[in-house]
């Protein structure tokens, strides 16, 4: 999940947008809710958010080392004023980047990538078995050759291969491919989705790698 911080409500919904024709969940903030959100919110929440992208905020309104404290997710800036003092201003306050607009959705995606590759956090790709699951928008490949898959199908993928080794929750999942905010999609539908995902790698690897355990989670083995 992406989360947007500015203080005009058309950006943060014209963001929320654009996000979600790539299929990339986002939440929305003004800087007075986001600062009450981010010191309060659970853990779990927190690890949800891929990147957050402040906007167009009172000086001071935001802190990214208060964010820091709470969690390692790149922190970026959507600057709006063409000037050295800004940009300089702005990584003094802690952004990981200062990203001049307007600027394509894509662009933000792939820096927000190389960021997190840059912290060890995230490779380009992860190889499980035959499997090799990219983590920049691609389609996954089976023993070399791609394997199509709807966007919700293959966020869930990447999100299973980033935490690869760990088991996370029906929940967990949720947060991370839908958003923490959405109440118009019922959690039950990772489930569904999980499914379709389950037949289709079980008929291109001969076996199901995603192994599930009630109350648990999920995990993807080799």
């Amino acid at each position: 999940m992406i989360v947007i911080v500015d203080e005009r409500e058309l950006v943060t919904e014209g963001y929320n947008s654009l996000f979600d024709r790539e299929g990339v969940a986002s939440a929305g903030f003004a800087p007075r809710d986001f600062d009450a959100w981010v010191s309060s919110a659970a853990e779990d929440d927190l690890k949800s958010v891929r990147a957050f992208l402040i906007g167009d905020c009172r000086e001071g309104a935001v802190s990214p080392r208060q964010i820091r404290d709470r969690t390692g997710a790149p922190v970026i800036a959507l600057s709006e004023q063409n000037s050295l003092e800004n940009t300089l201003r702005l990584f003094e306050a802690g952004v990981d980047d200062v990203v001049r607009k307007p600027v394509h959705i894509r662009e933000i995606l792939a820096r927000i990538s190389a960021i997190r590759r840059r912290a060890n956090e995230d490779a380009s790709f992860t190889e499980i078995g035959k499997m090799r699951i990219f983590m920049d928008g691609r389609d996954p490949e089976i023993d070399g050759e791609p394997m199509p898959l709807p966007r919700r199908e293959r966020r869930i993928l990447e999100y299973l291969a980033s935490n690869r080794g760990r088991r996370v929750t029906k929940t967990q999942v949720f947060n991370a491919i839908y958003g923490i905010f959405d109440e118009e999609v019922e959690e039950n539908v990772v489930e569904s989705h999980i499914s379709k995902l389950r037949k289709k790698l079980r008929e291109r690897l001969g076996q199901d790698p995603i192994d599930s355990k009630r109350f648990l989670g999920y995990r993807l083995v080799a």
